[in-house]
């Protein structure tokens, strides 16, 4: 039975024990037909030289510019589609693998020749029975929002089902489905990417799955994470440039906007919430960027 060629994409910035650990997950995968690439950005501490050291057949390409989470991966997803890749999985450095995940995955997105993008179920790493994503939804008003968030896993999710978006800690897209809708959009730098994309993939006509069976566990979100400024930045422009780009209805775009005003006037004259003014300046300046056409890294 044929496998189909998968290249697994990996960013790496200083976080050489985190890529150490996740390519040895990798190493005891099931599924074999793997080309793994590690894109580094200037990382100082080591990280190119333990990476040759412990897994010399891994790819490693050395990035001369930083063009964010989004920009970053698509040179790894163009030299994957270049080198032949059936299916490109953009995998965060800070996950752990389930030795069968990629095997589930694949299972699922050779199942069905119009699925265009397949997500496993994402734990917390901390709490390893803890859902941290079983898929996402757009809700009433487009907010991206995780199925299954800090439940629990109960066999909840039993079988593979249709989602409008997956995580971006590791999403695998099937190579027809980036040359037909385009790689990440670097417009967005970081944040708000795989859910742009996955609503871009999916108006090309393909499927979006989310597989219980695919097991991963995710370092870098946890169930009392406090998002820094940077974050507000980029969420509240990104945002804003999804609605625009995907033509969300007008009701959308009243919504968003009254709750970008609601919120910046709290941060501003609530002194309950005089702590959240670096958020309320970010998040001004996400605004001011989206309207300008400003994007990129959120300036200093």
């Amino acid at each position: 039975m044929h496998q189909p060629l998968v290249y697994i994409i990996i960013l790496n910035s200083n976080r050489r024990d985190d890529t150490l650990a996740c390519l040895a997950s990798i190493s005891q995968s099931t599924y074999k037909e793997i080309s793994v690439i590690v894109l580094d950005n200037k990382s100082t501490d080591g990280s190119v030289e333990a990476i040759r050291s412990s897994f010399p057949k891994v790819q490693l390409i050395n990035l001369s510019t930083n063009l964010g989470y989004a920009g970053n991966n698509n040179v790894g997803i163009e030299e994957a589609i270049k080198q032949e890749a059936e299916w490109i999985l953009v995998l965060n450095e800070d996950t752990i693998l389930d030795p069968d995940c990629l095997t589930e995955l694949v299972k699922v997105g050779e199942s069905d020749t119009k699925i265009g993008i397949v997500g496993p179920l994402v734990y917390h790493y901390d709490e390893p029975n803890v859902i941290q994503s079983a898929g996402g939804v757009l809700g009433r008003y487009w907010e991206s929002i995780h199925l299954g968030k800090n439940e629990e896993d109960r066999g909840q999710f039993k079988s593979p089902n249709s989602v409008e978006w997956v995580s971006g800690c590791a999403i695998l897209v099937r190579r027809e489905a980036i040359e037909q809708a385009g790689m990440l959009d670097k417009n967005y730098f970081i944040y708000w990417e795989e859910t742009e994309w996955c609503i871009r993939v999916g108006r090309f006509g393909w499927k979006i799955f989310h597989v219980p069976s695919a097991k991963l566990w995710h370092k870098g979100v946890q169930k009392d994470y406090k998002p820094k400024p940077s974050f507000t930045y980029y969420a509240t422009r990104n945002h804003l440039a999804t609605l625009a780009k995907h033509n969300a209805p007008l009701a959308v775009h009243i919504y968003t906007w009254l709750q970008i005003i609601r919120t910046l006037v709290s941060w501003t004259v609530k002194p309950k919430w005089k702590d959240k003014r670096e958020h309320r300046n970010a998040m001004y300046r996400g605004v001011v960027d989206f309207l300008q056409g400003r994007w990129g890294a959120m300036p200093s």
